[in-house]
């Protein structure tokens, strides 16, 4: 389904009918895919939400729509137009800043977070820095690189392919406005106001975001759990799907009630 708004419809995809409710969304130019393997088991016992959020996937969004602000309140449009209430908000990559706002935002909405690999601070820059440089020069070719450094796992070449046409849905305006969208975006001195039960995942293979951040990230947030996944790269969700899901259903099961 798509939930249309002024200025974009958001693709929006949902499985399951438990009696608590996931949403999710992606990082960077990942589609709602990268959550396709996890809700596999999730949705058993989960009402499992996702979305591609601006720039991403199959939603329908101008690039120079695309700011953070508007992908914070995109999450609430989500909410708003499924009619969900309260949920477990998950979020992979750069999806943590827009998840970790959303929460500082509105914490009633939300019972608890997951915070994949996440991203919570980007440096302003004044000139393009070498990433959106090279976005600028070979997007195919720097698109390429990044899946493959992303996913370091061996005998994962089919995640890799997988990869590359989740993130060629994205343009290349959209994609450089989506990562310098986050610049300036620094959350490290309100973390500590998130109040929600908080289960962080993170690879210890990850080379696009160390696990050292995910560690400084569970120090600051009261109660929260960090679970390492041994191997993995920046992307977990699609490599260990079953790990990340069981580690959400051992989090949240003693924790979320009906």
């Amino acid at each position: 389904m798509f939930v249309p708004l002024a200025d974009a419809a958001l693709s929006v995809t949902a499985f399951g009918a438990g009696p608590r409710t996931l949403v999710a969304m992606g990082g960077w130019t990942g589609s709602w895919e990268l959550w396709a393997e996890p809700f596999a088991y999730l949705s058993l016992t989960w009402r499992t939400v996702a979305y591609d959020h601006r720039g991403c996937g199959v939603t329908i969004a101008p690039p120079e729509s695309i700011t953070f602000a508007r992908l914070v309140s995109d999450v609430f449009a989500v909410l708003d137009a499924l009619g969900i209430e309260r949920c477990v908000l998950a979020a992979e990559s750069s999806g943590v800043a827009v998840a970790l706002q959303a929460a500082l935002d509105q914490p009633q909405r939300f019972q608890g977070l997951v915070l994949v690999d996440g991203v919570y601070q980007r440096p302003q820059s004044d000139a393009p820095t070498p990433f959106v440089r090279a976005l600028q020069a070979d997007y195919p070719g720097t698109v390429a690189q990044f899946v493959d450094t992303c996913l370091p796992e061996p005998d994962s070449e089919w995640l890799r392919h997988w990869g590359r046409m989740i993130l060629a849905r994205a343009s290349q305006a959209a994609a450089i406005r989506l990562f310098e969208c986050l610049e300036g975006v620094d959350l490290r001195p309100q973390v500590s106001q998130i109040q929600q039960p908080t289960l962080l995942l993170h690879g210890d293979a990850d080379v696009i975001v160390p696990l050292e951040s995910s560690e400084w990230l569970a120090a600051q947030i009261p109660g929260s759990h960090l679970h390492i996944v041994h191997g993995a790269g920046h992307v977990p969700t699609m490599s260990r799907p079953r790990e990340v899901a069981e580690a959400i259903n051992a989090y949240f099961d003693p924790l979320v009630s009906p």
